[in-house]
C-alpha cells in the first residue's frame, strides 16, 4: 500500500526524520509533536557544538519520567554522560501515560545549570507543568553530579497568548540558553532569565514556525 502524503518523508536530519505531517503542523497554528522538538533541539546542538551541553530529545525525557523500573535508569542514562554537562535542556511533557503516544497537552522547559547546580523550570503556561517538571527534577538528581542542587521555577518566564503555542517557547528559550552559555564565560545566579524575558516576545515566537520551515527548506536544499 502506497504511503500517504502526510507520512511522506521530507528531510532527514540526523537522528531525526521530518515528514510531511511535520510541516503541516508548523504551518499551523497546531501544537508541537516530539518530532519537530526533536529536530530543532538537534540543530540547536549542531549550531552549538559542545560537549558540555546537552539538548535530550522529548522520547528520552519522557522515559526518564515515567520509567517504571527506576533501578534501570542507570543504565539507559550512562550513555548521555550527564556528570559531565555544564548544561543540559530538557522538553518537559504533562503526559504521564506510557502507552499513549505523543500524549499530553503542554510543553513546558526544564534546564540544568551546572555551575550554579540548579534546576530552572520555564512554564509559558502559569506553571502547568510545575508538577511534573519538579517530578523530573527529583528523578535526574542522582545521575547529574549535582548533590545539593536547588529547583527554581522562573516566574519571569515569558508567557504565550495562545493555547498551541507551548512547544514554540520550549524552542525559543532553549535557543536564547545554548546562546546565553556560549556567550557568557562568567556564570551568575541571575543566569539567562534577562536574556529570555526581552528576546523571547509573542512575535518573536509567532514567527519561530516560518523560521524553522525555512531551515527545512534551507537543509533539503543541501541534501
Amino acid at each position: 500500500m502506497p504511503k500517504s502524503s502526510a507520512d511522506e518523508k521530507i528531510l532527514s536530519y540526523n537522528d531525526v526524520v521530518l515528514r510531511q505531517s511535520d510541516l503541516t503542523i508548523l504551518n499551523g497554528p497546531y501544537y508541537l509533536n516530539d518530532r519537530i522538538i526533536e529536530f530543532y533541539f538537534s540543530y540547536l546542538s549542531s549550531s552549538h557544538p559542545s560537549q558540555h551541553i546537552l539538548l535530550v530529545p522529548p522520547s528520552i525525557t519522557f522515559w526518564i519520567m515515567n520509567c517504571p523500573d527506576i533501578s534501570s535508569l542507570n543504565d539507559f542514562l550512562q550513555p548521555l554522560n550527564l556528570p559531565s554537562k555544564q548544561l543540559i535542556i530538557f522538553p518537559v511533557n504533562n503526559n504521564d501515560d506510557v502507552t499513549a503516544v505523543e500524549g499530553g497537552s503542554h510543553w513546558s522547559l526544564l534546564a540544568f545549570e551546572k555551575a550554579t547546580n540548579v534546576f530552572v523550570h520555564h512554564d509559558s503556561y502559569g506553571g502547568m507543568n510545575k508538577n511534573d517538571a519538579k517530578r523530573l527534577y527529583r528523578t535526574l538528581v542522582p545521575y547529574t553530579g549535582g548533590s545539593g542542587s536547588r529547583y527554581v521555577e522562573c516566574e519571569s518566564s515569558p508567557q504565550q497568548v495562545t493555547g498551541y503555542d507551548c512547544g514554540l517557547y520550549v524552542l525559543a528559550i532553549a535557543k536564547e540558553i545554548c546562546d546565553w552559555f556560549d556567550g557568557n564565560s562568567t556564570k551568575n545566579e541571575d543566569l539567562w532569565f534577562a536574556k529570555v524575558e526581552e528576546r523571547v516576545t509573542p512575535e518573536r515566537v509567532s514567527g519561530l514556525r516560518v523560521e524553522i520551515l525555512e531551515l527545512i527548506t534551507s537543509l533539503r536544499g543541501r541534501k
